[in-house]
């Protein structure tokens, strides 16, 4: 009996979407940038304190230029994957053989994410490491906030659901990867008010992309969230990292 299906929480039309209007809008010079150079800053200091150095790697997300230039600096052969265009969290890899893996800002709203973890963990060599990283449970709590008080007492899906550590950590065991960690480290940033949190969420490729979200926000409960974000607000980013290797035996 095939296994069933998971459960459509996330629409890939929407995905797309906000991929391609956070494509157009990192043309500006002045585009935030700061979850995706937070991740590629992270990925960089654990392959060097593991003393990984990758001839192979395959990077998976949208703006990991750095990332792959860092790396092809370093002699290695990157093959790259946006899913702005051809990347499906829900297909296998074409090719494999991979000595790393790098999966940035992508597995959050992957609608099966052990499925997605599977096909990293056999696009890997045998021995092959992976990083995954994304924007994990306690994000924006700042956010959420305003959302409850623009909503009052019938809240909408205004923001996905996120995957915590011990979520995170059952969902490596599942993927059969080797010698997994999963551990979380806190991204504070600084607004002058909701409208340019919004604004940098967007260019981010962060939005809803929910396969139900909820319905647009009135001009009364607009008010109503900005009123309760404020002004000159710290909101807090929880990234969290998953990592993992190869078994140089067991399932394929």
């Amino acid at each position: 009996m095939p296994a069933p299906a998971p459960p459509r929480i996330f629409d890939a039309t929407r995905r797309l979407m906000a991929c391609h209007r956070a494509s157009a809008l990192q043309q500006n010079p002045d585009a935030a940038r700061y979850i995706m150079a937070d991740m590629v800053e992270d990925v960089l200091e654990r392959l060097a304190f593991l003393l990984h150095q990758p001839r192979k790697a395959l990077v998976i997300g949208a703006g990991t230029r750095v990332l792959t230039e860092k790396l092809a600096a370093q002699g290695c052969a990157v093959t790259a994957f946006d899913p702005a265009s051809d990347w499906d969290d829900a297909q296998p890899f074409p090719v494999g053989g991979y000595d790393f893996v790098a999966s940035l800002g992508t597995l959050d709203t992957a609608n099966d994410p052990i499925g997605a973890l599977i096909h990293i963990r056999r696009a890997l060599a045998q021995g092959g490491l992976a990083i995954a990283s994304f924007p994990g449970a306690g994000s924006l709590p700042e956010l959420r906030r305003a959302m409850l008080a623009a909503d009052g007492d019938r809240p909408a899906p205004r923001l996905h659901p996120m995957i915590d550590v011990r979520a995170g950590a059952q969902l490596l065991q599942r993927a059969g990867w080797a010698d997994p960690v999963v551990d979380t480290r806190a991204l504070d940033v600084r607004f002058t008010d909701l409208a340019s949190l919004v604004a940098d969420l967007r260019s981010q490729g962060l939005g809803n992309v929910l396969a139900r979200p909820g319905p647009p926000l009135g001009k009364a409960a607009l008010a109503r969230a900005t009123e309760t974000f404020g002004t000159r607000v710290i909101e807090r980013f929880e990234i969290l990292t998953l990592s993992g290797w190869r078994p140089s035996a067991g399932p394929t």
